[in-house]
């Protein structure tokens, strides 16, 4: 981001994330009511663009597997497996996706200390990630195959929603876009209680919600939406669905207002959503990041 100071205080002051680790206009932001070693990542840089997006793998060997299969089958490797130095460590490797995004899958990284006691109304953990794609087709088949992913659902063929076999609906959703960029990330706050405070607590610093509060048919997730100082839509979500990951058939639905707000609270997503999600197009496609 070209904001850095901004919008460090926007997802520490209000969005409700702490800072684990600090250094050369570099910060890495964790929750504080959940051990994970960070959730969200800021640079200070000259342009905005999406680093990399972070997945996680269950042991070293499973990094190593994937990366030998993603070379294998010729996926542009960035960075081989190696020993990470952000925080909590880890091992990891980079590769960019068919679109160009960078995207590195890690294993083994420490959790933080928290105090257990502390239960302010913040983010707990990541829900989902929302890319936009000119094209949904190459994209989406590409995390089905190099990466196992498998589709959950689809609003009409304009978003597909993809999960990874952890139990919830969707971890990824890729949407039509007029150009490849962020969507929206969106952040389980764990009860629809913190999710109104959460907002609430924007809402008094006089942030405008683009949509919400509502609840999705699609995953069942609650939602409210903001946009950050860099013109980043994000979200305070829970209720994620949970599935049965081996019974679970796909379905389409349509655009129907009762699909995208089951209660009818939101608000027209034309308003203010629809355009937001857009964004700007993603300046860091093909290109390593500096961190």
């Amino acid at each position: 981001v070209e904001n850095f100071e901004e919008s460090l205080a926007f997802y520490t002051e209000l969005w409700g994330l702490t800072v684990a680790a600090k250094r050369d206009g570099v910060a890495w932001l964790a929750s504080p009511r959940d051990p994970a070693a960070y959730l969200l990542r800021l640079r200070k840089a000259g342009a905005k663009r999406l680093d990399l997006v972070g997945l996680a793998v269950n042991t070293r060997e499973d990094v190593d597997a994937l990366a030998a299969k993603l070379s294998a089958s010729n996926v542009q490797i960035d960075a081989e497996p190696h020993d990470l130095s952000s925080p909590g460590g880890g091992y990891g490797f980079r590769f960019f996706d068919c679109d160009g995004r960078l995207v590195e899958v890690s294993a083994n990284v420490s959790e933080r200390q928290i105090d257990s006691t502390a239960t302010p109304a913040a983010p707990i953990n990541l829900s989902h990630v929302v890319l936009n794609c000119t094209d949904i087709g190459p994209t989406r088949e590409f995390y089905q195959t190099h990466l196992g992913l498998r589709i959950s659902d689809w609003l009409e063929d304009r978003m597909c929603f993809l999960r990874c076999g952890n139990g919830k609906h969707h971890i990824l959703a890729l949407a039509t876009g007029p150009h490849v960029s962020l969507n929206h990330v969106a952040y389980d706050v764990g009860t629809i209680d913190a999710q109104m405070r959460c907002a609430g607590r924007l809402k008094r610093a006089e942030q405008k919600m683009i949509w919400g509060p509502g609840r999705h048919f699609i995953g069942n997730n609650t939602f409210t939406y903001f946009v950050d100082p860099a013109g980043n839509v994000c979200e305070f979500t829970c209720e994620l669905e949970d599935v049965d990951d081996a019974n679970w058939e796909p379905r389409t639905v349509g655009m129907a207002p009762e699909f995208q707000d089951q209660w009818g609270t939101g608000g027209l997503v034309t308003d203010g959503m629809i355009p937001a999600q857009f964004n700007t197009p993603d300046k860091g496609l093909w290109q390593s990041s500096p961190v």
